[in-house]
């Protein structure tokens, strides 16, 4: 890993690659009548991915990026998932069909803030409207902090097999300056909880670049996760963005860790999972090695989309709730990001989306150079651009940013073949953004690129 590179382009905003075009580009051009032309559209033979989103938590993280807010309330929320019950009648009836689902995602906030028979109500809502297949893969996002006994039987009964537990951090220290206070005991007994329920997936989400946050903690932090042997990780970089988010205000920005800090965090948690066994994919994801993410990782068939890396290879990504982000082979389309415009609009019988994106024969050559960069380390331009209809040497020429990429040896060309280095996968990013013909560096949307 080399330190000169992390410090030449590790501070750098660039985006994570969920989707591309990415979200800042999306437009109110594409509305809620464009989403219904194109959900009637979708083939016969279609399948579908869903994305719940539950925008509610008891307390505010202050590192959170996410579209969430605080929640005292159950009615609150118990109002809020009728409201997604409809909405999903509303996609299905404009589908006009029931089609096959492979994957169901809830995400958050803390979706498991529902009384547990809303959160049944909801899975039968879905099994109502779509053809859910008995081998589905049905994820829950969790707070170890609030998940209830209760809440465990809900998800087992209603078919879920695989959780993430947001770790973050065990260091008390880093805890208390991100206003998540979680012992690695209250993180032990959930585990033990979904495991009796029979729900094996377990993946781990930890960060670095937090407040406090030193190689040492990192490294202590995996140590006790490791205890407790998790199927899978997903190590993100910490995103400051307090112009956006602006509870992150509560953020001291002199006790977070610089670029090259941030790189070394970076190294020693994937140095520390790959001497323990798991297969490193892509950019931040970690896996057993005979975990379907790692098997897709070897097989060359792993995807990505809004919740990273992904083993769904379906080209149809259904969101509901506010500010759920949904993919059709036409293009994207998002909700209305605040609950309440978003409520009004399903109460009203309408779709709730505010905004989306047309894709363009251009748009959908680069993505897939793209996915094949994040998910690969590599991509074979040739070939990308001939299931296209393009010229490889015309793609290169456009990508002007790859120039010093390739003389600092970060990317090497073999004829039309793109490859990162092995010492530079850290940048992976950076090599993505060289084809991002959208990318604006001016506006810091994004988190750095180490």
């Amino acid at each position: 890993m080399r330190t000169d590179l992390a410090a030449s382009y590790g501070e750098e905003r660039l985006p994570r690659y969920t989707s591309y075009p990415t979200a800042p580009h999306f437009s109110p051009a594409i509305g809620a009548d464009t989403y219904a032309r194109w959900l009637a559209e979708l083939p016969s033979g279609a399948s579908a991915s869903l994305y719940l989103h539950v925008p509610f938590c008891r307390e505010m993280c202050w590192y959170c990026g996410c579209h969430t807010q605080i929640v005292r309330r159950d009615g609150l929320i118990a109002a809020y998932q009728r409201t997604l019950r409809s909405e999903i009648a509303q996609v299905a009836e404009t589908i006009g069909r029931r089609i096959k689902v492979e994957h169901i995602h809830f995400g958050g906030g803390t979706p498991t803030i529902m009384a547990p028979e809303a959160f049944a109500e909801l899975m039968a809502a879905m099994r109502h409207a779509f053809f859910v297949l008995p081998s589905a893969e049905i994820a829950v996002e969790i707070d170890p902090r609030t998940l209830t006994a209760d809440m465990v039987e809900a998800m087992r009964l209603s078919g879920v097999n695989r959780a993430s537990l947001g770790v973050q951090s065990f260091d008390p220290v880093v805890q208390r300056a991100i206003n998540r206070v979680q012992s690695f005991e209250q993180t032990a007994s959930v585990v033990d909880m979904l495991q009796r329920a029979d729900i094996k997936g377990i993946n781990f989400d930890l960060i670095y670049g937090l407040p406090h946050q030193t190689v040492a903690s990192c490294l202590d932090t995996v140590r006790r996760s490791l205890e407790l042997a998790p199927a899978r990780f997903s190590v993100f970089g910490y995103a400051h963005v307090p112009t956006f988010k602006k509870h992150q205000r509560m953020i001291d920005e002199n006790h977070l860790p610089d670029g090259l800090a941030r790189h070394d965090q970076a190294c020693a948690i994937a140095n520390a999972l790959k001497e323990a066994g798991y297969v490193q994919i892509g950019l931040d994801h970690f896996a057993r090695p005979d975990d379907a993410m790692a098997v897709a990782f070897e097989d060359r068939t792993l995807r990505r989309n809004f919740q990273g890396y992904t083993i769904d290879r379906g080209e149809v990504l259904l969101g509901f709730g506010a500010s759920a982000i949904g993919r059709l082979p036409q293009g994207y389309v998002q909700n209305e990001v605040q609950i309440a415009p978003y409520s009004q609009s399903i109460a009203a019988g309408r779709l709730a989306i505010a905004k989306g994106y047309g894709l363009t024969d251009d748009d959908r050559l680069r993505a897939d150079i793209i996915e094949r960069i994040m998910c690969e380390f590599s991509a074979d331009l040739g070939d990308i651009c001939a299931r296209h209809g393009a010229e490889a040497e015309a793609m290169l020429k456009s990508a002007s940013r790859l120039k010093p990429l390739i003389s600092d040896g970060v990317v090497r060309l073999d004829g039309d073949r793109l490859a990162v280095a092995n010492d530079s996968r850290f940048l992976v990013r950076s090599v993505a953004a060289a084809f991002d013909a959208h990318l604006d560096t001016a506006k810091q949307l994004h988190s750095r690129a180490v």
